[in-house]
């Protein structure tokens, strides 16, 4: 083995090209693997080890109590697997004017301690109350730094219906079962108006119709009404997918068409450094080493850059996938479930050498049969007669010989060839999906351009900014006063309470000619609203909530419970947090800074200066410009772009490997055809030609397999979103786009191939002559 270790660790040192090329693919195969891995691993586990762990609740339930006695509640069970409660519940309102927290109704439930059968609280910060006055809020967890910065900074106190309640802790329930936590004899002061029960049950739970079929054999028994609403845990679980499901579709199909390209190059960057070291293999045996001793060689020399890349590679993937699910998990209260788990990168750092070892594996057991001579024959050029007849036929072309003799090159190695090939093509799918989906996204965002006000207007909040001095209507009248001004449209949002649903909904009470700006247009089903108990519900909220046309939703208005019914679907809502609409109603004792405008103007307004006519008219109002972009379409066209270069780079990269092992093949040849008066630039010329043609080829065929995966993967991501989408975001190909993206095989290919033809082009006849 000492021999052997010596061979390989020179073999290494003088073939520096072929030894970097490995450890660089190999370096950005594992840490694709990596991250690709990690990203699906975690956005499939963490809600279901963070619900098993908690024992969550598959039904959530409100009854009356006015109509159920908590003794028939305890008592009727039939079906259930464990249940925890009664709990009393109340829909409280926040007085507190501080912090994003205390802007919605909360949901607070009685409750003496947070163990049980069924929905074990996580008490992640401080104590659970033991006292009347005292309440813990459900927050997701997070790091006791960004507690003491974030919006919860400072804030100790709840004060609701006169009855100010201090905060003791915070704690996170995977169910959604409460917003807030107190004694049970400080729910009976503030009057419960509900019972909360919650149930785990046994069997298939995978459906709505199966809970529902569930809670229905729970409640069989009870008096008539009892019920007030049941919401099952489905609801919280695709609420929590719902983030990283939008991007997981387009990460995932980066990530297998990394993996794709990488095993390709993989396979012919090490076969290929293999096969053209078989003469080195012949004056091995010559000396004496044994046919397993030349397999070990060549085993030991792509390993070492091979377990180097796969160790580096899985280290930068890490570091890189940890922010990602750290962003997108920690939020939804996973962040400690949604680490890399420990055989993710086991079978990373194991299967990716493996991989190596195979591809390395294959030619070697071929030069372990030749003998020396075959050995050293094989790796002097190709065999004899390979591509002969297609050189033949191109000779009796009127091509120029440099094109003539580079189209028939691929034809001498077809193995190799159709490796490389395969390494363009998926380059072109790569850089055809990027595009497609890059057009897709900004698409979306116009979208609710489509349907929206040129103009967003709010009354300035805070007290050190100028206050309007103008009421509600004083303020639309103004605006639709101004020059340019084609129609204004009113909302206020108001979030409510849901019977049933510790999230409550938002809706947009709209009046003016909001209908008219393009939110009626874009209704996929249903009508707009015709009565003041009717809602229209975007598509988004409509899915979040399982709710569907004809369906009615109770929530708490004014004091009480007051049922909606959904009549329609629209593509969006109003900007900001999704949110239904429903006719306009006055809510008395509303703050200016609650209604929101939106004017659009006369085509070819100024907006710039529109704007600055409004805060002229009225300092106290904020007037913005609202047709740009969001946040969504920057960071994935960006992401995409990133994504299509790396993959393009790595095609590219096989494409070197290949032709710089071609040239070192045809050695001789190129002397000789310089010594019959071939020029460097026609060196270069042959040696481009000879991938530009497999660029053609890879971009022909590239490019229907990337829009089918644009077709297929776009509409994914739209339903892990929640959204339909309309066939205008999905038509995003014309005849130039196609007719540039024929090229990008070709551009791939020259980038790869300029290199290595660059250094043939530099080979003089003199050094080739001394090497033979």
């Amino acid at each position: 083995m000492s021999a052997v270790w010596k061979a390989s660790r020179a073999a290494v040192r003088r073939r520096r090209v072929q030894t970097f090329v490995i450890f660089l693919v190999v370096l950005v195969c594992s840490a694709t693997a990596l991250v690709s891995v990690a990203l699906l691993d975690a956005a499939r586990s963490p809600f279901q080890r963070a619900f098993e762990g908690q024992r969550g609740a598959h039904s959530v339930v409100t009854f009356d109590p006015a109509k159920v006695t908590d003794a028939q509640l305890t008592a009727a069970a039939t079906g259930a697997e464990a249940s925890a409660g009664p709990f009393g519940q109340v829909i409280v309102e926040p007085q507190n004017d501080v912090g994003p927290v205390f802007s919605q109704p909360l949901t607070v439930v009685g409750r003496a301690d947070p163990a049980g059968a069924v929905d074990r609280v996580d008490l992640w910060h401080g104590r659970w109350p033991s006292a009347p006055g005292e309440i813990v809020l459900n927050e997701p967890p997070q790091p006791d730094e960004d507690l003491s910065i974030g919006p919860l900074a400072g804030v100790t106190e709840l004060t609701t219906n006169g009855t100010t309640l201090t905060i003791v802790g915070f704690a996170f329930t995977v169910s959604g079962s409460a917003d807030g936590w107190v004694t049970p004899a400080q729910m009976a002061a503030l009057h419960p108006t509900g019972t909360q029960m919650l149930y785990r049950f046994a069997g298939d739970v995978a459906t709505r119709e199966a809970l529902a079929a569930r809670v229905s054999g729970v409640t069989t028994g009870l008096p008539a009404g009892a019920l007030l609403a049941a919401q099952p845990y489905l609801v919280t679980k695709e609420e929590a997918a719902a983030g990283p499901g939008v991007y997981l579709p387009f990460l995932g199909t980066f990530g297998i068409l990394g993996l794709l390209v990488a095993v390709i190059i993989v396979g012919n960057v090490v076969s290929g450094a293999v096969v053209s070291g078989f003469r080195h293999i012949g004056v091995l045996k010559a000396l004496g080493f044994t046919p397993r001793q030349v397999v070990a060689v060549y085993l030991t020399m792509v390993s070492v850059p091979a377990v180097a890349g796969a160790i580096l590679g899985t280290g930068l993937g890490w570091v890189a996938v940890r922010p990602m699910l750290t962003d997108t998990f920690r939020g939804l209260g996973f962040g400690q479930e949604a680490e890399v788990q420990p055989w993710v990168i086991t079978v990373v750092l194991l299967g990716v050498p493996s991989l190596v070892l195979i591809a390395a594996l294959l030619p070697a057991l071929r030069a372990h049969r030749l003998s020396a001579a075959q050995a050293i024959s094989a790796g002097s050029a190709p065999r004899r007669g390979r591509g002969l007849r297609v050189q033949r036929a191109l000779s009796g072309s009127r091509l120029p010989r440099a094109i003539s003799l580079g189209l028939g090159l691929p034809f001498a190695r077809p193995a190799r060839t159709a490796l490389t090939m395969a390494s363009l093509l998926l380059g072109v799918v790569t850089v055809t999906f990027a595009m497609g989906l890059s057009d897709s996204v900004i698409r979306i965002s116009e979208v609710g351009e489509i349907a929206a006000g040129d103009i967003g207007v709010r009354p300035m909040r805070g007290d050190d900014q100028p206050a309007t001095q103008r009421s509600d209507t004083e303020i639309e009248q103004m605006l639709r006063a101004l020059p340019g001004t084609a129609r204004v449209g009113v909302g206020v949002a108001r979030d409510l309470s849901v019977a049933g649903q510790s999230e409550p909904l938002m809706i947009n009470f709209v009046r003016g000619d909001t209908a008219a700006m393009g939110y009626q247009e874009q209704l996929y089903e249903g009508h707009w609203m015709t009565a003041p108990d009717q809602l229209v519900v975007p598509t988004q909220l409509l899915n979040e909530r399982g709710l569907t046309i004809g369906e009615k939703v109770t929530v708490a208005l004014e004091g009480a419970w007051t049922t909606f019914t959904v009549v329609g679907e629209t593509v969006r809502g109003l900007p900001g947090p999704e949110g239904a609409f429903a006719t306009w109603r006055d809510f008395p004792g509303t703050g200016p800074n609650a209604f929101f405008y939106q004017v659009q103007t006369v085509e070819g307004t100024d907006l710039g200066a529109f704007t600055a006519s409004i805060r002229a008219a009225d300092p106290g109002l904020d007037a913005w410009d609202n047709t740009g972009g969001d946040s969504f379409s920057t960071v994935v066209a960006g992401f995409a772009t990133v994504l299509a270069l790396l993959l393009a780079m790595v095609a590219a990269l096989g494409v070197l490997n290949t032709v710089a092992l071609n040239v070192t093949e045809r050695r001789r040849d190129l002397g000789m055809l310089k010594s019959l008066g071939m020029t460097p630039r026609q060196v270069v010329t042959m040696v481009v030609t000879s991938m530009a043609a497999l660029g053609v080829i890879g971009g022909l065929l590239g490019i229907p397999l990337g829009l089918a995966a644009h077709r297929f993967v776009v509409p994914l991501s739209a339903d892990a979103a929640r959204i339909r989408l309309p066939e205008y975001v999905m038509q995003v190909w014309d005849p130039a786009t196609l007719a540039l993206l024929a090229f990008s095989g070709v551009v791939i290919a020259v980038a790869g191939a300029l290199i290595p033809a660059r250094a043939a082009a530099r080979l003089t006849i003199a050094r080739v002559l001394h090497n033979e």
